[in-house]
């Protein structure tokens, strides 16, 4: 008997970098355990580039990377979701739908590497560091064992997780 796949939605407000990155980096890292999912409350409809750079050295499929709203996501039709997690203060303060089956959520809040100004290499060292931050996380995250842990325990793990400094 096959042990379940975890859902997990990652959001933020834009859904064009961090959120993005982590979809990439909980689908990768957890051997197929996890699948990752990311949307934003108001997307900016285009993925940033410095984050498709950094989801490449993954190797998860950047043809799957788009911007979208976490409305897709509350649909009856939609993949249900295990785990919600932001990754932005902004998503974290809004209200967010209802998720179907009540899913365990948590804040890993993330300085958005989107805003930083200056030059290429600039803007592609603060991604760098965004993603290697957020993969401290998800490798923590990934670790744990989710298939013997109740509810409010995981909610706990998830609650440790976005408290670790980054």
């Amino acid at each position: 008997m096959s042990e379940k796949t975890f859902n997990v939605l990652f959001l933020c407000t834009g859904n064009s970098a961090r959120s993005i990155m982590a979809e990439a980096l909980v689908t990768t890292m957890s051997g197929g355990r996890l699948r990752g999912f990311s949307a934003g409350s108001h997307p900016g409809g285009k993925v940033n580039p410095f984050a498709i750079e950094q989801v490449k050295a993954t190797g998860y499929p950047d043809d799957n990377l788009r911007s979208k709203s976490w409305d897709e996501f509350a649909a009856p039709e939609a993949p249900r979701m295990d785990f919600i997690v932001t990754v932005c203060d902004n998503a974290a303060g809004e209200v967010c739908p209802v998720w179907p089956g009540h899913p365990v959520s948590a804040h890993w809040g993330f300085e958005d590497p989107a805003a930083v100004e200056g030059t290429d290499e600039e803007k592609r060292a603060a991604f760098s560091k965004v993603f290697k931050q957020i993969a401290q996380r998800v490798q923590v995250f990934v670790n744990l064992p989710l298939h013997a842990l109740d509810k409010d325990a995981i909610r706990s793990e998830m609650q440790k997780i976005g408290d670790t400094p980054v």
